[in-house]
């Protein structure tokens, strides 16, 4: 039986408007042969949560350009936890000043990538650190 995709999911937190970023990422991890699901833009925590939980992802990448990082982040990965589960690894990207960067990482974030990152530095490190959660 062949190992199934990873499942990502994309998703723009909160009240930024850009979402070009988000769609290349989407792209990209799409090409490299992940199913990406991606949410579009302004959804809450909590949208992105229960998303993650009926699309049974592998992985979430939030991208963000509006600074709030500190508490939309880590409010998605709460809201992870409180469904039950809090396995699924967030990694995000965007404008994140590196000063936020080891406060991110230390409430949960696995990885993040600010502007100079490439695609296929994305694509490598979920291909890396991503496993299935499910059979």
């Amino acid at each position: 039986m062949p190992e199934r995709r990873l499942r990502i999911l994309v998703a723009k937190p909160g009240l930024d408007g850009h979402d070009r970023g988000a769609k290349i990422i989407a792209r990209a991890l799409r090409d490299a042969g992940f199913e990406v699901i991606y949410t579009g833009l302004h959804q809450t925590p909590e949208m992105i949560a229960e998303a993650a939980m009926q699309e049974d992802v592998d992985a979430i990448g939030l991208s963000i350009l509006s600074g709030a990082h500190l508490t939309l982040f880590p409010a998605v990965i709460e809201l992870l936890e409180q469904k039950g589960i809090g396995d699924v690894p967030v990694f995000g990207g965007g404008i994140v000043p590196a000063e936020d960067t080891a406060e991110l990482k230390r409430r949960g974030v696995k990885a993040l990538f600010t502007p100079g990152a490439t695609t296929q530095e994305i694509v490598d490190w979920v291909r890396t650190n991503i496993t299935p959660r499910t059979a």
